[in-house]
């Protein structure tokens, strides 16, 4: 087994030990009570529904996370820069835990993990003003009416063609690639955080939400720099 199938294997097996302990706390956290005495109504735990924010977000940011985990994966068998390997492996692990907790909440309120059919890409973001929000030619910013294709199911996902291109990349082309790529992913998913950090119900998501939109925002900051050095910039 080669050193870097060694190297993941291993992070695989943290990552799991720590998503099932992110889950057990998320359960907890959202089970628990304000500090206090609460009158008996208000103390009852309330389950979103499948149609809620809360569902939704947990849903569809769940499947948006995984993509950006393989897209951290690829880019780091692809390139010896310290510095993109670094923030691959940040991203992954950062994201593989959210993860773990947006499914564990799922599990929690006995909901579906999938979309349920027919169902626009965040159909549950249709009080906010993101929601069904595309990009820039499909990149993920602000434009209204984005439409899944190519693989590419919610707004800033890459599709399948942009992925086969990062695995067939390698050195600088990959790590430029792998920053415009996740520079329009962490588009779409603060687009996607702000609408849960103002429509959801549940406190704990609604925390959870507001953290994405505050650290992929620095992220984006840390990869227009990273592009900057290697003479590109995103994409518009």
């Amino acid at each position: 087994m080669s050193p870097a199938r060694v190297r993941r294997t291993r992070w695989l097996a943290g990552s799991v030990v720590g998503v099932a302990v992110l889950c057990a706390g998320a359960a907890a956290v959202a089970t628990a009570r304000d500090d206090g005495p609460a009158p008996a109504a208000a103390s009852a735990p309330r389950t979103p529904s499948t149609g809620s924010a809360d569902a939704g977000f947990a849903r569809e940011m769940a499947v948006h996370h995984q993509q950006a985990v393989e897209m951290s994966f690829v880019v780091r068998d692809r390139t010896k820069d310290e510095d993109v390997r670094r923030l691959a492996y940040d991203i992954a692990n950062t994201q593989a835990n959210q993860r773990g907790m947006l499914l564990g909440w799922l599990d929690l309120w006995e909901l579906p993990k999938t979309t349920p059919a027919g169902q626009e890409p965040m159909a549950w973001m249709s009080g906010h003003p993101g929601g069904h929000a595309g990009g820039h030619g499909g990149h993920g910013g602000g434009e209204a009416g984005f439409e899944a294709h190519d693989g590419a199911l919610m707004p800033g996902m890459a599709t399948r063609t942009e992925l086969k291109a990062l695995g067939a990349a390698e050195g600088v082309k990959a790590e430029v690639l792998f920053l415009q790529l996740m520079t329009d992913h962490h588009k779409g998913g603060v687009t996607m955080a702000e609408g849960c950090a103002e429509l959801c119900a549940v406190p704990a998501e609604k925390r959870l939400a507001q953290g994405m939109v505050e650290a992929q925002r620095s992220e984006l900051d840390l990869m227009a720099d990273m592009l900057a050095a290697r003479g590109a910039a995103p994409r518009p």
